[in-house]
């Protein structure tokens, strides 16, 4: 396959470009940008030097429709909706890492971003890209909607509760915390080192633009307009989301039983780990891989359900799960490219 990948000088597209080089079914790895044009990767990244030989393309979108079999698009919301129609309707397909396609109810996108939305047979044929929750859509797409790093490591724990129907409505909250490159490559005063070090801090409280897509999602599967409680906060460290969550439920549980509930949802998911009895995972645990890590604990003395979930934010949460989506795409095993081994310590 040859591949592009538009965005390339951010967190997420040279996370893209180091997996998809080593992709055993990409032949040619392209990598573009809105504000650079002949400029060699490496005087972006001088990690790549004797390893990349690529250049840096300014965005041609009939060249790419003629090259790519798939085009990534890496970039800041507002970009990919106005380029996503130039790519369409040619064989490339398109995996938008961006907000821009996952939105579908009219308002929700302007609300949240403050941007005007994509059309409406855009975000139509965009499908949702969770990729362990909706492969069969996924396989059968030509524009997939990657999810956000929050909602994956949220959704992920969620859903098997959710999807049974075993959980009280309007119950869900959401504690989560992440790395700083989450608030990407651009330089900003929250994320540098005197304001970020030895910090802990919340951030967009009530406001966080990854509220509408969670419960849109929660209510795709409960059929119910299910309303969370999300905090959002900024770690000290470069990557890592743990997203700690807690519902309330209509039935009686016990540890044992979620467990084994979790392990038999997740057992054909090979990048869903699901945690023994008193083990909890940690942001480490899965850095640098494509995995998510699930716990789940019962409080019998509330009967309220603790669920927490760890990802990379730039692999499981961006990159990682973009070419999963790929993979599924194009008939693919799901892992191709995917089995490398979480990085310790």
């Amino acid at each position: 396959m040859n591949v592009g990948v538009v965005g390339a000088t951010g967190y997420s597209g040279v996370e893209l470009y180091r997996l998809l080089a080593n992709h055993p079914e990409v032949e040619m790895c392209n990598v573009y940008s809105s504000s650079l044009d002949k400029v060699a990767y490496t005087e972006i990244f001088p990690h790549l030097q004797e390893i990349s030989g690529e250049q840096i393309n300014a965005i041609n979108a009939e060249e790419m429709k003629k090259e790519l079999d798939v085009v990534f698009l890496a970039t800041p919301s507002g970009i990919s909706k106005e380029l996503v129609p130039e790519l369409t309707g040619s064989k490339a397909k398109v995996i938008d890492l961006s907000g821009d396609l996952r939105l579908k109810t009219p308002g929700e996108y302007e609300k949240w971003y403050g941007k005007n939305p994509a059309s409406a047979a855009l975000l139509d044929n965009a499908v949702y890209g969770l990729s362990e929750w909706n492969q069969q859509a996924i396989k059968k797409a030509d524009v997939v909607a990657n999810p956000g790093c929050y909602p994956t490591a949220s959704l992920l724990g969620l859903a098997p509760l959710v999807n049974s129907e075993e959980i009280k409505s309007q119950s869900v909250i959401i504690d989560a915390k992440s790395g700083l490159s989450g608030a990407g490559k651009k330089a900003s005063l929250t994320s540098s080192f005197a304001e970020s070090q030895e910090n802990f801090r919340i951030y967009k409280v009530h406001q966080h633009q990854h509220i509408p897509e969670i419960e849109q999602q929660l209510q795709w599967w409960s059929g119910k307009k299910e309303k969370i409680t999300f905090s959002t906060h900024l770690v000290p460290m470069t990557r890592g989301i743990m997203a700690t969550m807690y519902v309330e439920l209509l039935k009686d549980w016990n540890t044992e039983s979620l467990q084994d509930y979790y392990q038999s949802i997740y057992e054909s998911s090979p990048f869903v780990r699901v945690r023994k009895k008193g083990s909890f995972p940690s942001t480490r645990d899965v850095y640098g891989s494509n995995y998510c890590d699930i716990a789940v604990e019962l409080d019998e003395r509330t009967n309220r359900v603790t669920i927490v979930s760890v990802i990379d934010n730039l692999l499981k949460g961006a990159a990682g799960q973009a070419v999963q989506n790929m993979n599924l795409m194009f008939g693919l095993e799901e892992t191709t490219g995917l089995t490398q081994f979480p990085i310790y310590p």
